[in-house]
C-alpha cells in the first residue's frame, strides 16, 4: 500500500462511535440521576431538594443516548462512512499525548511549572518558534497566571517543589 493511501485508510465507523459515546453518555447521565437521587431529588415542603435539577439534566442525557443508541442499532442503513482517517487520528494525537502528559505532570510539578513546559513543547513544536520568543512567553504566562490567581485573587492552584521552595 502506497504512504498517501495508508493516510486515509479507514480507522473507525461513525455508527461505531456514534454506539460508543451513546453509551458513555449513558453511563455519564447514570452516574449523575443516581447521585443526584442519593442527595435528594425530589420536590420538598420548602422547593426543590439538591439534587432536583441535576436529576432531570441526567435524565434527558440518558433518554438522549438511549436515542442516539436505537438509533444506530436498529437503522436498515447504518452510516459506515469513515469516522476519521489515519492523518487526521494523527493530528487528534498530536495534542491529546501532550495534554495527558501535562496533566500527570500537574500532579508532580505543579500546575505552573508544567504549564511553562507545556507552552514550551507546543510553540517549539507544532508552532517552530525560535527560542528567543518561546523562553519568555513560556515564562512569562505562567507567572502572570501566578501572580493573577495565587497573589491577586488568593486561589491556591496545585502548586510543586519550585513554588514551596519559594514559599508558596
Amino acid at each position: 500500500m502506497d504512504p498517501q493511501n495508508a493516510a486515509h485508510e479507514h480507522t473507525v465507523t461513525r455508527r461505531t462511535m456514534d454506539i460508543v459515546v451513546a453509551l458513555l453518555f449513558m453511563g455519564l447521565a447514570g452516574l449523575v440521576m443516581a447521585d443526584s437521587w442519593r442527595i435528594g431529588a425530589r420536590w420538598a415542603s420548602d422547593g426543590p431538594q439538591a439534587g432536583y435539577f441535576p436529576f432531570y439534566v441526567g435524565l434527558i442525557m440518558m433518554v438522549a443516548s438511549v436515542t442516539t443508541l436505537l438509533q444506530n442499532l436498529l437503522t436498515r442503513h447504518p452510516d459506515r462512512a469513515n469516522f476519521v482517517d489515519r492523518s487526521q487520528f494523527r493530528s487528534v494525537l498530536q495534542v491529546l499525548v501532550p495534554t495527558i502528559a501535562y496533566v500527570v505532570l500537574i500532579a508532580f510539578i505543579g500546575l505552573y511549572v508544567a504549564s511553562a513546559i507545556f507552552i514550551a513543547f507546543f510553540m517549539w513544536w507544532l508552532g517552530k518558534y525560535k527560542p528567543l520568543l518561546i523562553v519568555p512567553v513560556a515564562i512569562g504566562v505562567p507567572l502572570v497566571l501566578f501572580v493573577m490567581f495565587e497573589v491577586w485573587f488568593l486561589v491556591p492552584l496545585p502548586k510543586g517543589p519550585l513554588e514551596t521552595a519559594l514559599g508558596y
